[in-house]
């Protein structure tokens, strides 16, 4: 089997507004979705769906470049069973930008299960666990908002919630953490996502110290990506676990993660990994180290969110409740069978491949230009 051509096509969603206005984090304002959507064709009529998607700067329409024209020629003519050799070509073309070249690795995956008949979790080695439970982040807002919005997921099914934080506002994040809890109540699990947001370790001790009182189950990244100095440091002067997210990005960064101390546990992307070969990577490293791993989320749409789940219920070092939810974030999505996520689960598609296939109507829509009021 040969890979004839790379389509990609650029789409957008748009995201939930839980408070009347644009989703807000330490990251800045997410009104939509901007990601593109590719196409792996091949000579046997087996074509492979994936999704180039991110939250950070580069995204887009820069990111579909990327796959059209460097990584679509390397694997072009090659063999898609190959997985690992056109991972490497990819990375031989162009450096970096792991979630371009993971749209085009998701789709070689689903091109394998869809020829073999079997779904992905198979091919990365079999069902763990049947489900993946979740956890479900609250954006920014007034306490009160976050409060709200929390329970509404509560009684949605989520046992888990993350409570973003880092915003120039320290009293706001302190008080929406206690405001949650109070809401809550003491089995729902509790974590805060600085998202980079505090500028330095100093600054994040104090703040994640004035948050311990509310049970927080663990700090997911409250300084920059590079700091892994001050990521160690806030590490061993807290009193609850650390765990890395934008610090990992591919194996050879977990790797530094691990060697320097810098965190408890590791938040993995398929996305952000650059494919599910390099996230599994990531957990087995991980895994020998003693340093459990979740499963975070961009948000994705449906393709990324079932290679997510399909990754999850085949990793044996899953730790903390997991983000692989990423179409709750969006007000709808772009599958003809929507994922099965439910009562605070999610479940892995059961059919060939990544086991989705896109709704046209849907997806056609989505690649208009989109509406005025999407930067509000």
């Amino acid at each position: 089997m040969k890979i004839t051509k790379v389509r990609t096509v650029p789409v957008w969603g748009r995201r939930r507004r839980p408070f009347g206005t644009v989703t807000r984090t330490a990251l800045g304002a997410a009104a939509i979705s901007d990601y593109t959507i590719v196409f792996v064709d091949t000579d046997a009529g087996i074509t492979g769906l994936g999704e180039v998607c991110s939250v950070f700067k580069r995204r887009g329409a820069l990111l579909r470049s990327d796959v059209d024209m460097a990584l679509a020629p390397a694997v072009t003519g090659e063999d898609p069973f190959r997985i690992a050799h056109l991972v490497r070509k990819m990375d031989q073309a162009l450096d970096g930008v792991e979630e371009a070249k993971a749209g085009i690795e998701m789709a070689l995956w689903d091109i394998v299960g869809k020829a073999l008949k079997t779904p992905v979790y198979n091919l990365l080695g079999g069902k763990v666990r049947e489900r993946i439970p979740l956890s479900y982040s609250i954006p920014f807002g007034t306490p009160e908002q976050m409060a709200a919005f929390a329970v509404e997921r509560v009684k949605a099914g989520h046992r888990t919630i993350k409570v973003k934080v880092g915003s120039e506002d320290g009293p706001r994040d302190i008080a929406a953490v206690k405001a949650i809890r109070a809401a809550i109540g003491p089995d729902v699990k509790l974590r805060v996502d600085g998202n980079m947001g505090w500028p330095t370790a100093k600054h994040a001790i104090r703040m994640i110290r004035a948050m311990e009182p509310w049970d927080i189950e663990l700090v997911e990244q409250p300084l920059p990506a590079h700091d892994l100095d001050g990521m160690a440091e806030v590490r061993r002067s807290i009193g609850v676990p650390l765990m890395a997210d934008e610090s990992i990005r591919n194996p050879l960064s977990a790797m530094e993660v691990i060697r320097r101390g810098a965190a408890d546990i590791a938040n993995v992307y398929v996305t952000e990994a650059g494919g599910l070969l390099n996230a599994m990577k990531i957990f087995a490293m991980c895994e020998v180290a003693g340093m459990p791993c979740m499963i975070g989320s961009m948000p994705e749409f449906g393709i990324g969110t079932a290679a997510q789940i399909h990754l999850g219920v085949a990793m044996t070092n899953l730790g903390p409740d997991s983000d692989t939810c990423g179409v709750l974030y969006h007000e709808e999505d772009l599958l003809a069978t929507p994922l099965r996520i439910e009562d605070g689960f999610s479940y892995p598609p059961e059919g060939p491949g990544l086991g989705v296939e896109i709704d046209r109507k849907v997806f056609e829509r989505w690649q208009r230009s989109p509406p005025a009021d999407a930067a509000e």
